[in-house]
C-alpha cells in the first residue's frame, strides 16, 4: 500500500479482515506523521469547531499494526519498478533505502495542494492546507502573529472553510479569486448568492483577481497578495486554490493517467491493464454517471469506498465502483451550500441539452419558527426531462436535501419522476411541498412546454 490515509488503509484493513496475516502480508508506506486522517476536518481544527487534532485521528499507526498490517511512517516510495513486481522506499528523516517486493499493489498517494509559480509563494505566512502537519504550522502561524488580517486565495470549497475558519478566529478577511463568483463547482447565477452571503458575514471578496505576487517585508514575512489592479493587506494566506492528482510516481511507472492527471482504474479499481496493481481516492479519475466521462472529484466519502472495493478485491473477493454523481456539500458560517450532478457548462460539454428553473422556498413551514430561505435550481434533460443536476444554496436545513437529488440521479430518474416521491413531512422539518419537489415540479412543466 502506497499511502496511509483513507484509500490506502481501508484498503488494507478490509484486505485484512478477509485474510489473516498467515495468509496475506501487508505492508504500508506513509510518508507523513500521521494515518487515517479526516483532512476534510482541518477547517473546522483551525477555526476552532474542533478542539484538538487527535478527534480529527480515525486510527493511529498503533492501531493498524495491533491488526497485523506493517505500516511503515515516515517512509516515501521513491520509485515503481512494475516489471521486477518492487517498490524502493526512502525513510523521510534517515534517508535510509531499501527496495520491497510486491504481489499485488495499491496506489493510494492522494492529490496535493496547487502551489501557484508566484514570487514569496513560499513565504513564512504562506500556508496551504492538506495535512494535519498543515493545519498544525498554520495554527502555529495564527498563535504568533499579531496582526489580523488574513487573505484567502481561491474560493472553492477549501477557499470558503478556510474563509470561515479565519473569521472564527476573530480576523478581518479578504478572499481573492480568479473567477467571476465563487464556488466554480456552481453555476454564476448560484455563485453570486455566495458572493452576497459571504459579503454579509463581513468577508471582502475580490472576484475576476488572479494573484501575481505575494509581498514580504523586510523580515522576509508576508506582507500583502498582490493582482494587477492592486495588492491586499496579509498578515496571514491561506492557499485555497485546489488540488491535482498525486501521480508523478505512477506516471514515471509508465501507468495510464487520464486527462485529469489521475489514474485510470477500471470498475474493480484496478489499474488498466495492469492485473496486479490497484489504485484508489484522490490519485484516481471516476466515471461520472450523468454525463458518462472520466473526472477528478478530491473527497473523502469517495477514497474510503474505493479502499473497500480494492481491499475486497486484494483480500480475494469481488467488489466493484461504479462511478460518482458529483455530490458535495460545505458551508460558511451559516451559509449552506450543495450540487449534484451537471452545471450548465458540463451538460453544454456533454451535448446535452437542457431545461433550467430556479425557486425559492424554506427549509420548514413557513409559519414554523425559525424557516430559513434557500434558493434550489435544478437542470433537466430537454427530450426526456431526465434530472441532470441540483444546486442549493441557503441557510439550515438546505444542503443535505442534496441528497435526494443524488439519489435520484444515480437511478437516472426524470423530474416527472421526482414529483411523486414520498418524502418525509412536518412543519418543523419541510414545507408540505419539499423545495426539491417544488423544482422538479417547475423543471417538468419546463421540459413539457419545450418538448421537441
Amino acid at each position: 500500500m502506497i499511502g496511509g490515509d483513507a484509500a490506502g488503509m481501508s484498503a488494507a484493513s478490509q484486505a485484512r479482515r478477509l485474510k489473516g496475516p498467515d495468509e496475506l502480508e501487508i505492508v504500508a508506506f506513509e510518508r507523513g506523521h500521521f494515518s487515517s486522517f479526516s483532512a476534510c476536518g482541518i477547517p473546522y481544527w483551525v477555526g476552532g469547531d474542533v478542539a484538538t487534532r487527535d478527534e480529527l485521528i480515525a486510527r493511529t499507526p498503533q492501531e493498524h499494526r495491533a491488526r497485523g498490517i506493517d505500516l511503515r511512517m515516515r517512509t516515501e516510495v521513491m520509485e515503481i519498478d512494475v516489471a521486477r513486481g518492487r517498490v524502493r522506499a526512502r525513510h523521510v528523516d534517515s534517508g535510509a533505502e531499501a527496495w520491497t517486493s510486491y504481489d499485488r499493489l495499491v496506489i493510494a498517494t492522494g492529490a496535493r495542494p496547487i502551489r501557484p509559480d508566484l514570487p514569496g509563494a513560499d513565504a513564512p505566512g504562506v500556508h496551504g492546507v492538506q495535512t494535519l502537519d498543515d493545519g498544525q504550522e498554520l495554527l502555529d502561524t495564527l498563535s504568533a502573529t499579531r496582526g489580523r488580517r488574513a487573505v484567502v486565495v481561491g474560493a472553492g470549497y477549501i477557499g470558503v472553510e478556510m474563509a470561515e475558519a479565519m473569521i472564527n478566529r476573530g480576523y478581518e478577511v479578504t478572499v481573492v479569486n480568479r473567477g467571476s463568483e465563487p464556488m466554480a463547482t456552481l453555476d454564476p447565477d448560484m455563485g453570486r448568492l455566495v458572493h452576497r452571503a459571504m459579503e454579509g458575514l463581513g468577508i471582502t471578496m475580490v472576484n475576476d483577481a488572479e494573484v501575481t505576487k505575494i509581498l514580504t517585508g523586510e523580515d522576509g514575512r508576508v506582507r500583502a497578495v498582490g493582482t494587477q489592479d492592486a495588492e491586499y493587506p496579509a498578515d496571514v494566506v491561506v492557499l485555497g486554490i485546489g488540488v491535482r492528482p498525486e501521480t508523478d510516481l505512477a506516471r514515471a511507472a509508465g501507468l495510464p493517467v487520464g486527462d485529469h492527471g489521475g489514474l485510470l482504474t477500471d470498475l474493480a479499481m484496478r489499474v488498466r491493464g495492469h492485473e496486479n496493481i490497484w489504485a484508489g481516492g484522490d490519485c484516481v479519475e471516476v466515471l461520472d454517471l450523468v454525463s458518462g466521462r472520466e473526472r477528478h472529484i478530491a473527497l473523502g466519502t469517495h477514497a474510503n469506498k474505493h479502499g473497500q472495493v480494492i481491499g475486497t478485491n486484494v483480500g480475494g473477493g469481488y467488489a466493484t465502483f461504479p462511478g460518482v454523481v458529483g455530490t458535495a456539500v460545505s458551508k460558511v458560517c451559516n451559509l449552506e451550500i450543495a450540487r449534484t450532478g451537471l452545471r450548465e457548462k458540463d451538460a453544454r460539454r456533454a451535448g446535452l441539452r437542457y431545461e433550467t428553473v430556479t425557486i425559492e422556498s424554506t427549509s420548514r413551514a413557513g409559519y414554523y419558527p425559525n424557516a430559513a430561505p434557500m434558493t434550489v435550481k435544478m437542470l433537466a434533460e430537454r427530450r426526456t426531462g431526465r434530472l441532470l443536476g441540483v444546486q442549493i444554496v441557503g441557510r439550515e436545513g438546505a444542503a443535505k436535501r442534496v441528497d435526494i437529488a443524488a439519489v435520484a440521479l444515480t437511478a437516472g430518474m426524470t423530474v416527472e419522476e421526482m414529483t411523486s416521491l414520498d418524502l418525509g413531512y412536518a412543519p418543523p422539518f419541510s414545507p408540505v411541498w419539499d423545495p426539491i419537489l417544488v423544482a422538479a415540479r417547475k423543471a417538468t412543466a419546463a421540459v413539457r412546454r419545450n418538448a421537441g
